[in-house]
């Protein structure tokens, strides 16, 4: 399933912005418990026609796909920027948390996801498929400083990341699946070639 105008694609100034910005109203929507609304009341609060929604995206499912695209886009442009601004162990322990939070907006965007739950749609594995390669990335960076354990997987990490983040069902989750990641990001630190070397000098 993929909207009309692919954001592959050169876009002009104004249909950038107008695409940009039915992509930010149906976040809020989606994200403020609005998920049954109408196409038509997003474009009008987004200040386009209707046409123009559907100019972009061919159906309300597209668009919701398309919102999610955009959260998790910005969740794995992540590792490069903390990797950037923080030691390899503290860059992926930051990603840890991110992934909680990414998790907090699926819950709030949780209803309207389950109208694409049911197609063909590929966005979820397309997602953790790159959520592990970020996760790869970070734990590379990790091992290579010898900080982070070097037997361990993105995709094992995400798997385990996906069962804390499962607790969101529960009012007052984030807390707690913080405080278990802190446990789970002291387990990748664990056995980590400094620590290893550290422990054989005594």
């Amino acid at each position: 399933m993929e909207d009309l105008l692919s954001p592959s694609r050169p876009l002009r100034a104004d249909a950038r912005r107008n695409r940009e910005a039915l992509l930010t109203m149906a976040r809020e929507m989606f994200l403020g418990g609005q998920a049954v609304t109408g196409v038509e009341e997003i474009a009008r609060q987004a200040g386009v026609s209707v046409g123009t929604l559907y100019r972009h995206f061919a159906t309300r499912e597209a668009l919701i796909e398309a919102v999610y695209r955009q959260e998790v886009d910005e969740l794995c442009a992540a590792p490069a920027e903390l990797l950037g601004q923080h030691a390899p162990d503290e860059a992926l322990r930051r990603f840890l948390l991110l992934l909680v939070d990414h998790a907090a907006i699926g819950k709030g965007m949780a209803e309207a996801l389950e109208s694409i739950m049911t197609t063909d749609s590929p966005v979820f594995d397309d997602a953790r498929t790159r959520m592990a390669q970020s996760l790869d990335e970070l734990l590379a960076a990790g091992a290579a400083a010898a900080t982070i354990r070097d037997d361990v997987t993105g995709r094992t990490v995400l798997r385990a990341m996906g069962g804390i983040c499962e607790m969101r069902a529960t009012d007052g989750w984030q807390e707690e699946a913080r405080q278990i990641t802190a446990i789970l990001f002291d387990g990748l630190r664990h056995d980590a070639p400094k620590v290893r070397a550290s422990r054989n000098a005594t």
